[in-house]
């Protein structure tokens, strides 16, 4: 009888076995037959399949032309190609001093708005807002370098890189100012009508002019590029910590 059961218990399926432990007979025949074996197994397809030929054409045709279109998207240039095409060059005739002193103006009225009323006080709350502005259109004087030669060269940034300020001088000069080993000082006056030079101006009234600017209050201050080796994207959205330098 042994033998027989156990023959018995191993054709049987293990649900059935393991349903008769806890069950008679008839229950376990009853709970196999409309819970297990005659139980539906419902299938959700992840997409419905085309009614017809002519929409699973139709589909097909979408696909071909979304991928072509996709194949066919340019590929944006890379830093080495861009700068094969001198797309960040500027032109020889571009050079001009006067062409810049707008963006200048555009400058002294953006970092007037940044600083609002600590551009009158200064101190370490104008700090933050001076490292994450941005300096294109800046007029910048170098006043200590590792290079005594560039100490006094003064003109306004036209473009602010990682490890370089490029300026235009009045000279109509292009200079390219590393920020390692140099202390930038910057002047932006407490008034806002500020007139340009123009170059049908007489010398007298450049003079004059300049006379003028000079007498009006400035917010004095400096920027020491050591500190300052930072993209202008890059500084927008980093904070800063006051800390010792030994190089200072």
């Amino acid at each position: 009888m042994e033998s027989t059961s156990q023959t018995s218990s191993k054709n049987q399926p293990i649900a059935a076995v393991l349903l008769s432990r806890a069950h008679d007979p008839e229950e376990t025949k009853r709970i196999l037959t409309e819970k297990i074996q005659q139980r539906p197994l419902f299938l959700c397809p992840s997409s419905p399949p085309p009614s017809d030929a002519r929409a699973a054409r139709r589909r097909e045709r979408e696909k071909k032309r979304l991928s072509r279109k996709k194949a066919l998207k340019p590929k944006p240039l890379s830093a080495n190609e861009r700068r094969k095409l001198g797309l960040y060059d500027v032109p020889r005739s571009g050079q001009k001093y006067a062409l810049f002193e707008p963006l200048h103006q555009l400058w002294l009225g953006y970092i007037r708005e940044i600083l609002g009323n600590e551009i009158h006080t200064g101190g370490e709350g104008a700090a933050p807002k001076l490292t994450s502005a941005d300096f294109h259109g800046a007029e910048v004087e170098v006043v200590r370098s590792g290079c005594v030669s560039r100490v006094g060269l003064k003109g306004i940034v036209i473009k602010d890189s990682r490890f370089t300020f490029e300026v235009v001088t009045r000279r109509n000069q292009r200079k390219l100012v590393p920020k390692e080993g140099t202390v930038f000082r910057i002047e932006v006056p407490l008034a806002t009508g500020t007139a340009t030079v123009e170059e049908g101006q007489s010398d007298e009234n450049k003079q004059q002019q300049q006379q003028t600017e000079a007498e009006q209050p400035k917010m004095i201050f400096e920027v020491h590029g050591e500190q300052f080796q930072f993209r202008s994207a890059d500084r927008a959205n980093k904070k800063f910590r006051s800390h010792f330098s030994k190089i200072l």
